[in-house]
């Protein structure tokens, strides 16, 4: 009667387990293929959060420049003026930001008071140069609310 547990013969007759090399390969690549979908399908979801959390950050910079519009009457020059009293506006009553922020890669937002030329009946430019960095005029990856 043959036993239940099938192992293999070696030249000597003897048992032993293991695995060949072509069925270790064949798990290394199974494995590999199965990490390179999921890293790309993570990255796809890694830029479009980033870009969510930049409009959002927008939305709420937005919101600030138009409580310190309300109070004094005029946008800021700089978003400095939402955290620090720039010191020549009497009715500045607190920061409206707790803290400067920086878009999801790490740079300044880009804020323009005046806009600039061919801006669409709009009081000011806010935007992200986006994941390339490039300052492209509001236009490309650059994100705006």
């Amino acid at each position: 009667m043959q036993s239940l547990n099938k192992c293999r013969r070696n030249f000597r007759g003897t048992a032993f387990r293991g695995f060949t090399l072509i069925e270790l390969l064949l798990v290394l690549v199974i494995i590999s293929i199965l990490a390179a979908v999921v890293a790309t399908k993570f990255t796809g979801r890694t830029r479009q959060a980033r870009i969510a959390a930049a409009t959002q950050e927008i939305s709420n910079i937005k919101t600030a420049l138009q409580a310190f519009e309300t109070d004094n009457d005029t946008f800021p020059t700089s978003l400095d003026a939402l955290v620090n009293n720039p010191g020549n506006l009497p009715n500045w009553k607190h920061a409206y930001l707790e803290k400067m922020p920086v878009d999801p890669w790490g740079r300044p937002y880009v804020y323009h008071f005046p806009p600039s030329s061919g801006a669409n009946n709009k009081d000011f430019d806010l935007y992200s140069t986006g994941p390339s960095g490039q300052d492209q005029g509001g236009q490309g990856d650059n994100i705006s609310d």
